[in-house]
């Protein structure tokens, strides 16, 4: 069975998963986004209480918040990234977006990231005994995929749906009608009780988007 534990970490209020097979303890970190030394302590403490091994980090997709915490779990854990192949651009470049906040990347990384594993749409992603089903959803960037358990009625769907809301597409690389289509034709289809857990704020379902979700009703 899958477990699934959320963390906010960062400025920006960023959501960050940990999906854990409670057979094998195995686990992948999604987005990771982790920023001080006090969320660092947090992650980790979490992992060791569990007694999770750490296999590979996931990313929805490749924006700065989702991004901070790479090369730290990258290094403490050993492990390779994974993310669509269409934001590799954007790993690549995290320096010029710190720019565009005014802001400082984490030792590591300002070099930017180069992903190990380049994801595409139906790709499975192994947590243990479980997976994680590879769902293509470009718009508020050109990679931009939702992670769906089939098994445990769940997608982790990065930026791309919000309660109530959808995720911006005004960033380069952002399309709001390849959005609009993609959650209709990917995410609006999957069972009513599907949940979705986002990059940011509390999670939904896809019964609750489809009746009251004014930007894809």
């Amino acid at each position: 069975m899958l477990k699934l534990t959320k963390f906010v970490f960062n400025e920006f209020g960023e959501n960050t998963y940990i999906v854990s097979d409670s057979d094998t303890r195995k686990a992948v970190v999604v987005d990771p986004g982790m920023n001080t030394e006090a969320e660092y302590s947090l992650f980790d403490s979490y992992v060791a209480r569990e007694g999770l091994e750490i296999t590979q980090i996931v990313n929805t997709h490749m924006h700065l918040d989702h991004c901070f915490g790479m090369g730290f779990v990258r290094s403490r854990y050993g492990v390779a990234v994974a993310a669509h192949a269409a934001d590799a651009p954007l790993g690549e470049g995290l320096d010029m977006q710190a720019r565009m906040f005014g802001m400082n990347l984490p030792a590591g990384l300002k070099e930017g990231v180069q992903l190990d594993v380049e994801l595409g749409d139906g790709d499975r992603i192994a947590v243990g005994d479980g997976s994680l089903e590879v769902i293509a959803l470009p718009g508020h960037t050109p990679g931009g995929i939702a992670l769906y358990s089939a098994e445990g009625h769940f997608a982790l769907t990065g930026d791309s749906i919000f309660y109530g809301s959808i995720g911006r597409t005004d960033l380069p690389g952002g399309d709001m009608d390849s959005l609009v289509a993609a959650l209709r034709r990917r995410i609006l289809t999957l069972p009513d009780d599907t949940k979705l857990y986002p990059g940011h704020g509390p999670a939904t379902t896809v019964a609750a988007e489809k009746a009251h979700n004014p930007f894809i009703r």
